[in-house]
């Protein structure tokens, strides 16, 4: 162990408060900086597989859907309820001219009662025509999807026996779905045929006005439309919210740009915030590394004159601001782990947008990066107060202390 290094490290136990002031500092640049770029780059995450999923050009739900929300809080939140479009509003929406092919979605909330397993949304889909949850599913699943089965998103809980009751009937969980960061997360997923069956299950059950006036065999909740080449997505739309009154046509791609600009604004604040608050650090760092050297002007003239190179000082600052850096980053690491992780759901639900996660590798990246950051700029606040002092003249040190 070098001398300057061993010099450092009684100065930091000689004077510990001087030093848990110093690695505060770094613990909150860390846990800014780390922080800010993870809550970035789960939302980046999270629109890159909403977009991944929304495979259709267009997306149809009825009127009455609009007292549960936009189109983008249906698709996006898993925000569903007891809302249909009749089969015969459905056909008029396969014959608009532009329209290549359909597929229907089915919207059922499970009740809070003994019947049901959990409160959840279930949705139905056409395994064979589905554009945006098949995919989704293939990830994880590469069966088929048979009467009966279920798929549960990754945040709904599943019992040993791997099965959910709904209205009365036990259903065999075939998959678990891997995490998309947005409200589908708790949702259940089947085919078309379960999900009627469900229905039918909960209409005589509850004895539910959900259905009233609903043929449960040809209705649906949204439809997914793809649009055949040389139509305009936006014209299709138009045609169908014209000439069929009981719907709303809505272009996906304007879905996802308006989610884009809502991550956007929020990923720039974010930015903003954090760039704000490490230049704030810096300079406070800055600061109260220039204190602490005038502080210390008589110590650093006893050892020249005791015949201490210059080099040694330099390297004894140096050596300490590394360990107290060291130190306070590994917190502010620790601390940021701790405080964004289980809040990254309530996070997600205040946001409103997408939020997925990083996987462990980036995760580490961030955490190795965020501290290599902050070490870095304490060192280098470090280093020009004690250049400044280390290189003043011995003679000149010892009378301004006097």
């Amino acid at each position: 162990m070098s001398f300057a290094f061993e010099l450092s490290l009684k100065n930091i136990k000689r004077r510990p408060f001087r030093a848990a002031a110093m690695a505060a500092l770094v613990m909150f640049l860390t846990f800014s900086i780390f922080a800010g770029a993870f809550t970035v780059i789960s939302l980046q995450n999270g629109l890159e597989g909403y977009r991944a999923r929304l495979g259709a050009d267009i997306v149809v739900i009825p009127n009455s859907a609009k007292g549960h929300g936009s189109v983008d809080d249906i698709l996006l939140q898993g925000i569903t309820g007891a809302y249909y479009m009749s089969g015969k509003d459905i056909e008029k929406i396969c014959a608009v001219e532009g329209v290549e092919s359909v597929s229907k979605q089915f919207f059922l909330t499970s009740a809070k009662a003994s019947c049901c397993s959990s409160r959840v949304q279930i949705i139905g889909i056409d395994p064979k025509t589905d554009l945006t949850v098949m995919p989704w599913i293939a990830e994880s699943f590469s069966g088929e999807i048979g009467d009966g089965d279920v798929m549960i998103g990754a945040d709904v809980s599943l019992n040993e026996s791997k099965t959910v009751k709904f209205y009365g009937e036990d259903y065999r969980v075939a998959a678990r779905l891997e995490k998309t960061g947005t409200g589908l997360d708790s949702a259940v997923y089947t085919n078309m045929a379960t999900i009627r069956k469900m229905a039918k299950d909960a209409s005589s059950l509850l004895e539910t006005d959900a259905f009233k006036g609903v043929d449960i065999n040809t209705a649906a909740s949204a439809v997914f439309i793809k649009v055949a080449d040389g139509y305009e997505i936006s014209e299709v739309a138009d045609d169908i919210n014209i000439h069929i009154t009981k719907v709303e046509a809505t272009p996906a791609r304007s879905m996802v740009s308006d989610i884009s600009d809502g991550l956007s604004k929020v990923s720039g604040i974010i930015g903003a915030l954090v760039a704000v608050v490490w230049a704030l650090a810096v300079v406070i760092l800055a600061v109260v590394f220039a204190l602490l050297s005038n502080e210390r002007k008589k110590e650093f003239a006893v050892l020249r004159v005791m015949g201490a190179p210059r080099k040694m000082l330099f390297s004894v600052m140096c050596f300490e601001t590394a360990l107290t850096s060291l130190v306070g980053a590994v917190a502010g690491l620790a601390v940021a782990a701790a405080v964004v992780f289980p809040l990254s759901d309530t996070l997600k639900a205040s946001l409103g947008l997408p939020f997925l996660m990083p996987r462990g590798g980036t995760v580490a990246l961030l955490g190795a990066g965020a501290v290599i950051i902050s070490l870095l700029a304490g060192v280098a606040t470090a280093s020009l107060s004690a250049g400044r002092i280390t290189h003043s003249e011995t003679g000149l040190l010892l009378r301004e202390d006097a």
